[in-house]
């Protein structure tokens, strides 16, 4: 069963990031790129988080991390949308 989940995630001829999970709805990671596109998001956002401090203001917590936060995310989901397989509900043996 895990060769024909490896086979699954090997053909992969338009490149997706990620694929369609073989049961159910879902996706999973199947390309390199996708692990260095979250780590680099974590990283960020965690540098983000530690520009603050507990003097910072209200404006500075807005400039500083929430609206860099939602140019990133929007960027990641972007990124996301155009790198994987379209969603369905599917099981393996129905394809």
């Amino acid at each position: 069963m895990f060769h024909n989940y490896l086979e699954y995630i090997r053909d992969n001829p338009q490149w997706y990031w990620f694929k369609r999970k073989p049961f159910g709805w879902g996706w999973t990671p199947v390309r390199w790129q996708w692990w260095l596109v979250i780590l680099t998001y974590i990283i960020i956002i965690v540098l983000l988080g530690l520009t603050l401090d507990e003097s910072s203001t209200p404006r500075e917590v807005w400039l500083m991390f929430v609206l860099p936060f939602i140019i990133l995310t929007t960027l990641l989901i972007r990124i996301c949308y155009k790198k994987w397989e379209k969603p369905k509900w599917q099981w393996w043996w129905k394809k």
